[in-house]
C-alpha cells in the first residue's frame, strides 16, 4: 500500500453518499426480485464512475467505490452467503441504554429499520464470485481515466457480519466465527487477485465492547478480541500484510460513546491483524486524544495509522488548519510517512441514512484535502 513519502496522502473509511436516484433502486433489491436486481446493477457502474470523480475532485488519493451499491457495509453480506434467514436479536447499545430518552430519540431515526439483518440458521458457504466481480469491474472502469495514487475495496469483518447476523445455528461464537471466515475469504482473495487494496472494516474490534460484549471486563473483552484478530487473519493469510489496511471504530453514531474502550487497551492486539494500515477514529471528541497514545505505544514497522481527521456524524466543515494540527500530532510522533489522512467513519453506512449532508460531506473532504496539503508543507518544510 502507499505510504506517505513526500506528503500527505488522503483517503477515506469507505461509504460516501449515493447518488439520490440509486436509493429506491437500492430499495427494491433489497425486496429480493431479479428485475429490481437488473434495474440496480445497471446503473452502478456509472454511479461507481461519478463516485469516483468526485473523490478525485475533491483532492483524494486512495479512492473507492463509495460503496455504492450496497444496502451498508456490514449486511451486504447476507445475499453473497448461504445460511441466512428470518431476522436476526435487537442489537443492545449499552451507551445509549444508560441514557434511554437520548435512546428513544436516536432509535426515531429508524437507522437499523432499514436494514434487513437475518440470522444464521444453516451452514455458511460463499455463494459465488458474481457479486464482488461485478463491484470491481465497475470500480476499475471507474479508476481507468482519472488514475488515483490507489484504490481500495471494503469487505465485512467475520466479527463484524457476527454483531449484526447473528448466530442461531453454530454451537459456539468461537465456531462461527471461523465458518464466516472461512466463506469471507474468497471474497478478499478476490479483491486483492484484482490488484485492488483491500480494507476490512472491523468494528467489532472496538464496538464489540458496548454493543455485543457489553459486560464483558476489559480483560474478557480482550479474549474476545484475540479470537475475532485469529479469524480474521485466517482470512487474510494468502495476501500480504501491505495489500490489507482495516478500519476499526466504536460505532458510526452521534452518542455518548462513555462506555467506548480506550484505544490503549486494545491497539497491542489489533496490531497482530495481517494488515498494514489501520484505520481508526481521531477527529470526534470522545477519540482525539488518543494520538498520545503513540508516545508510548510503539507503532510496529511496516504499520501506517489511518486516524480520522474529519467526523462523519456532523455537520460541522472542520477548518484546514485543524486537520493540519490533527495531522501533524500524530506525524510528530510515529513519523510523516506513517500517517495518511482519512475520515473517522463512512459517511452513509446505511443506504439512505446520511447524518451529514451529502453536499457539505463532499465539502469536508475537501478541506481534509486542503489540510493535508498545509500539513505537508510543515512537515517537509
Amino acid at each position: 500500500m502507499k505510504r506517505s513519502t513526500d506528503r500527505i496522502l488522503t483517503t477515506h473509511t469507505g461509504s460516501l453518499p449515493r447518488p439520490s436516484e440509486l436509493l429506491p433502486l437500492i430499495a427494491a433489491a433489497e425486496s429480493g426480485t431479479d428485475s429490481d436486481l437488473l434495474r440496480l446493477h445497471t446503473r452502478l457502474r456509472s454511479a461507481v464512475a461519478e463516485v469516483v470523480r468526485k473523490q478525485i475532485d475533491a483532492g483524494i488519493d486512495i479512492v473507492n467505490d463509495g460503496e455504492a451499491g450496497k444496502p451498508s457495509y456490514a449486511t451486504y453480506v447476507k445475499d453473497r452467503l448461504t445460511g441466512f434467514h428470518g431476522e436476526a436479536d435487537v442489537m443492545a447499545i449499552a451507551d445509549l441504554t444508560d441514557y434511554p430518552e437520548f435512546g428513544e430519540r436516536f432509535a426515531r431515526q429508524g437507522v437499523l429499520d432499514t436494514l434487513k439483518r437475518p440470522a444464521c440458521t444453516e451452514p455458511i458457504a460463499y455463494r459465488n464470485r458474481d457479486a464482488v466481480s461485478r463491484d470491481i469491474a465497475d470500480l476499475k472502469a471507474a479508476i481507468a481515466d482519472c488514475n488515483p495514487a490507489e484504490a481500495f475495496m471494503s469487505a465485512a469483518s467475520p466479527g463484524v457480519i457476527s454483531i449484526f447476523l447473528g448466530n442461531h445455528y453454530y454451537k459456539t461464537h468461537e465456531a462461527y466465527l471461523a465458518v464466516l471466515a472461512d466463506a469471507m475469504k474468497t471474497e478478499y482473495d478476490a479483491i486483492h487477485q484484482a490488484g485492488l487494496l483491500l480494507q476490512v472494516d472491523c468494528p467489532d474490534f472496538a464496538m464489540g465492547r458496548h454493543i455485543q460484549f457489553p459486560n464483558a471486563t476489559v480483560s474478557e473483552f480482550r479474549k474476545q478480541l484475540e479470537l475475532h484478530v485469529e479469524a480474521l487473519n485466517h482470512a487474510l493469510a494468502d495476501i500480504p500484510e501491505d495489500r490489507v489496511r482495516i478500519h476499526l471504530c466504536w460505532g458510526n453514531y452521534e452518542g455518548p460513546h462513555h462506555r467506548d474502550i480506550p484505544i490503549r487497551d486494545i491497539i497491542d492486539i489489533v496490531f497482530k491483524a495481517r494488515a498494514a494500515g489501520i484505520s481508526y477514529e481521531g477527529a470526534n471528541p470522545r477519540h482525539e486524544h488518543e494520538w498520545a497514545v503513540f508516545r508510548d505505544v510503539k507503532l510496529p514497522a511496516g504499520k501506517v495509522l489511518i486516524p480520522g481527521v474529519i467526523d462523519s456524524t456532523n455537520n460541522y466543515i472542520e477548518h484546514p488548519e485543524l486537520i493540519a494540527q490533527r495531522i501533524c500530532n500524530l506525524a510528530g510522533v510515529v513519523g510523516r510517512e506513517s500517517v495518511i489522512a482519512g475520515s473517522d467513519c463512512g459517511f452513509a453506512t446505511v443506504a439512505g441514512y446520511t447524518p451529514v449532508d451529502p453536499k457539505i460531506t463532499w465539502a469536508k473532504l475537501r478541506t481534509m484535502s486542503e489540510g493535508a496539503k498545509l500539513a505537508s508543507r510543515k512537515l517537509w518544510q
